[in-house]
């Protein structure tokens, strides 16, 4: 008889996810997701109610499930074909980089709206601001140079009143860029967050995808089928992963007494050795790679700071408010 796994234990000790999947729970506060749940008959006492994580209508109930159960998010949808983000991962996220700030104040996380973060590349689905101020009340711009996409996190931030003071967006008007147009000599942001776009090209995000697929229904897929979504801009762009956190890493050079932490994800292990030359020839101060793992996709969070460590506990946050955790 399999061992039947009861705790995530890759993902951040803080994280409401390691449990498996409350779907009693998680269908009483959100019935729509009921039609897609089963048992799962080839392995019944490992594995017990699942989802069919291959079908994109499913993987976006259980989201919109989780984000009501967890969250008290009551109205959340994404436009058909756009990325809809596992959220145990992106959790992660947002507590690593609560981690990173803590660093900074004396082990204190610090908590409320006037802690702000900026998302690069928000998408239609507003996820990171989501979370990050439903677990520690923080503040985010979310900026896209996609117009549908802000529209849509417009439209959630609406159908949920407690977001409405919390996320403001911006669209980048100029693609090469992505803080040119967006930081101003004004702003102090705590951190950035950024999920790149991983590929090269349409064509590999298709075989990307493809691959996915057929790992999840454990059979060769021959028809691409996003399960978790995407638009072009959300998965691929010239240059993939390697070049456009590259080019953040130049642009952030620019902005270094505005931001206590600049952040992104990292898909591919192979591209830290280049972003760390990169980094070393700007001049960053501080430079944390934090390893990251949900189920058998590991990443890593690289993150980057062009003030020194007294000059990040110098760092004030207005009117702060602390939480111990």
């Amino acid at each position: 008889m399999s061992k039947v796994v009861t705790e995530k234990i890759n993902l951040h000790p803080r994280n409401l996810h390691r449990s498996r999947y409350n779907f009693e729970q998680l269908t009483a506060s959100c019935p729509e997701l009921k039609p897609f749940v089963f048992m799962n008959e080839q392995d019944a006492i490992t594995l017990g109610e699942t989802i069919d994580f291959s079908n994109p209508l499913a993987v976006k109930t259980l989201n919109k499930a989780l984000l009501k159960t967890n969250y008290g998010i009551q109205n959340w949808d994404i436009p058909n074909d756009y990325l809809c983000p596992p959220i145990p991962g992106r959790a992660d996220y947002i507590h690593n980089i609560a981690d990173l700030l803590a660093e900074s104040n004396n082990g204190i996380i610090p908590t409320g709206t006037t802690v702000e973060g900026l998302d690069i590349g928000v998408g239609a689905n507003c996820i990171y601001p989501i979370l990050g101020n439903a677990i520690y009340d923080w503040s985010f711009v979310g900026t896209d140079i996609d117009e549908k996409a802000l529209s849509n996190c417009s439209a959630i931030i609406e159908a949920n009143p407690k977001l409405i003071d919390a996320i403001s967006l911006q669209q980048q008007i100029e693609s090469r860029f992505i803080f040119k147009n967006i930081i101003t000599p004004e702003d102090r942001f705590a951190f950035t967050i950024s999920n790149p776009p991983f590929h090269k090209s349409a064509e590999e995000a298709s075989k990307g995808n493809l691959r996915k697929i057929s790992n999840l229904e454990n059979k060769k897929a021959t028809k691409t089928q996003l399960n978790f979504g995407g638009q072009n801009t959300e998965l691929w762009c010239d240059g993939g992963e390697l070049a456009f956190i590259t080019q953040m890493i130049y642009e952030s050079a620019r902005y270094p007494m505005q931001c206590l932490w600049f952040t992104t994800l990292v898909s591919k292990q192979s591209h830290l050795k280049s972003l760390h030359k990169t980094l070393s020839k700007v001049n960053a101060a501080q430079i944390h790679t934090i390893e990251m793992a949900q189920g058998q996709k590991t990443s890593r969070l690289l993150a980057w700071s062009f003030l020194s460590k007294k000059q990040q506990e110098d760092w004030k946050f207005e009117e702060p408010k602390f939480k111990v955790y």
